[in-house]
């Protein structure tokens, strides 16, 4: 798994049960794998299968295996009503439906388009149903006698690329106005595998049965509220492919960083756990103090708010374990300021920046972010620190020129990076593609803020985190997420690594907390957080929260 390894930024990792560890120390164990497979590397494993030996038959009639014995776990018997599609979606679904027959299931199956045309393995399934196929029409739900108890979608999957119209969306909606369990093969009919778009419409269902690796549109939103439980089916596609594709996509959880975090030892003093400097403004002072505290509780030796004279009363007035110093005499950016800042950069202790929170949108706020970028320190952007460049993203990958993250919401991402990773049609990338297209651009690490927060590398990496809670969606918790960042940073974990596990780690603590949760009350929920994440005893408890 020397692939995998390269691809997590580790030096080796061990892949059991689900585990990635990294060298350095062990991660809890995790009921999933966070590896992500995209659609075309999915015909890829397929295809490298087949070379092995697997035939296409095989792996149809395991996909079908699996997915039947899914649905007999989790429901009792009731009449069946299999949707079938022309391609190998329906195939497997064929699969299903005989299946379950044998079984005992009372089963109907519907097929769209004719028999007669279905090709390769699916037209050899097709051959060995025995029952009738009915036409695929509006009513075939049923109702009365006639009526079914769950519905088997097996229409179109994850390579769908035309939004659903006409006949086919209006038998969907029959099918989701009839509140029947639905159970999804490889994805919902409609969602699209990649960026998790709904295409024209998508059926919600209740369970997802997909194949060796879940797809990022499994996560990402709004496909991974359309696809319920998900579960994997090993199928029998040999775990050595993945050495071939090398796959670029995870899902964020602590076997893909926990090996990476910083570690204490008794030797420490406060200066070997990193010193942050967080740049404060004069008005908008919560969001500074936010940061720093983020920054401390993620373990930062010191944390120093650096703001104007005239705030500094503000600022030491708040927390007693934080730092204050001024800019330097004289207001916005005069020559008493220039130099304050200067004699803070000359101080190589002080290892890492967090800049942005509470900034204001101004021409003093961007020379002092330049300022800090041209030092080649390491920074963490966040807010007005990136809103200042709306017009100048040019001048913002040029100053970039040390370890970054850059933590945009969708309003910044857009008013920095514009339509950025737009396909060859022009027609809008997903979300992990613009993202991965923007890291790319500036040449750091980007994370995109939201329910379905995805983080990229400018090698290509990329990750999509699950675990927040819509409470996050209060004022001030971008600005201790950046805090967290720069606290990890600061203790030598590389940007990605940090980006990754304080994205992860907010979401904990947000949980943790519960209703009423306001951005004051994330820090103080992570000791409790990070004593879960390394306690041998809890390990399991902490992995069930990091499923989607």
């Amino acid at each position: 798994m020397k692939a995998i390894a390269t691809a997590l930024g580790v030096s080796e990792v061990w892949l059991a049960f689900g585990e990635i560890v990294g060298e350095g120390g062990e991660s809890p164990p995790l009921p999933i794998d966070p590896i992500l497979l995209t659609v075309d590397e999915m015909y890829q494993a397929d295809a490298l299968a087949v070379k092995a030996g697997i035939s296409g038959l095989d792996l149809m009639e395991a996909a079908g295996a699996g997915i039947m014995q899914a649905i007999i776990a989790r429901w009792p018997s009731s009449p069946v009503l299999v949707l079938c599609g022309p391609g190998n979606n329906g195939g497997d679904g064929f699969v299903v439906a005989r299946l379950l027959r044998e079984a005992g299931w009372d089963i109907r199956l519907a097929l769209l388009g004719n028999v007669e045309k279905l090709t390769g393995d699916a037209a050899v399934n097709a051959a060995r149903w025995e029952g009738p196929v009915l036409e695929f029409k509006p009513g075939l739900v049923g109702k009365g006698e006639n009526a079914c108890g769950l519905v088997v979608d097996a229409v179109f999957g994850a390579g769908l690329s035309r939004p659903i119209t006409g006949m086919v969306k209006t038998v969907l909606e029959e099918v989701a106005a009839s509140g029947l369990p639905v159970i999804a093969v490889d994805v919902p009919s409609g969602i699209d595998g990649d960026t998790g778009a709904c295409l024209g419409f998508a059926l919600g269902a209740e369970l997802t049965v997909t194949f060796f690796r879940r797809k990022p549109g499994h996560l990402l939103l709004p496909g991974r509220q359309h696809c319920g439980q998900v579960v994997v089916v090993d199928i029998g596609t040999p775990e050595a492919v993945l050495d071939q594709i090398r796959p670029q996509a995870h899902q964020n959880c602590p076997s893909l960083w926990g090996g990476l975090f910083p570690r204490r030892s008794v030797m420490d003093h406060k200066y070997v756990r990193g010193h942050v400097v967080v740049l404060g403004g004069d008005e908008m002072t919560g969001a500074a103090r936010l940061a720093a505290r983020g920054a401390l509780r993620a373990g930062a030796g010191l944390v120093t708010i650096v703001c104007p004279e005239s705030a500094v009363p503000i600022y030491a007035l708040g927390e007693p374990g934080v730092l204050n110093a001024r800019l330097g005499e004289g207001e916005g950016q005069g020559e008493g300021q220039r130099e304050g800042l200067t004699r803070l950069l000359a101080d190589e202790r002080k290892n890492l920046y967090v800049l942005g929170p509470g900034n204001g949108v101004t021409a003093v706020t961007k020379a002092r972010v330049m300022e800090v970028l041209e030092t080649g320190r390491p920074c963490v952007l966040d807010a007005d620190a990136l809103t200042v460049f709306a017009d100048d993203v040019d001048g913002l990958a040029e100053a970039i020129s040390g370890p970054c993250v850059i933590t945009p919401h969708e309003g910044e991402f857009a008013r920095l990076f514009g339509p950025i990773g737009e396909g060859p049609k022009g027609e809008r990338a997903g979300k992990l593609g613009r993202v991965r297209a923007a890291a790319a651009r500036l040449g750091c690490v980007v994370l995109l803020k939201g329910a379905d927060t995805v983080i990229a590398d400018a090698d290509g990496r990329g990750v999509i985190n699950t675990n927040a809670p819509p409470i996050l969606a209060t004022a001030g918790a971008g600005d201790v997420l950046a805090g967290f960042i720069g606290g990890l940073m600061a203790q030598s974990m590389s940007p990605f690594a940090a980006a990754c596990a304080g994205v992860w780690l907010h979401g904990e603590c947000a949980n943790e907390f519960g209703p009423g949760l306001i951005a004051e009350d994330l820090p103080e929920q992570l000791p409790a957080v990070l004593r879960r994440l390394f306690s041998s005893t809890s390990d399991q408890r902490l992995a069930v929260s990091v499923a989607p």
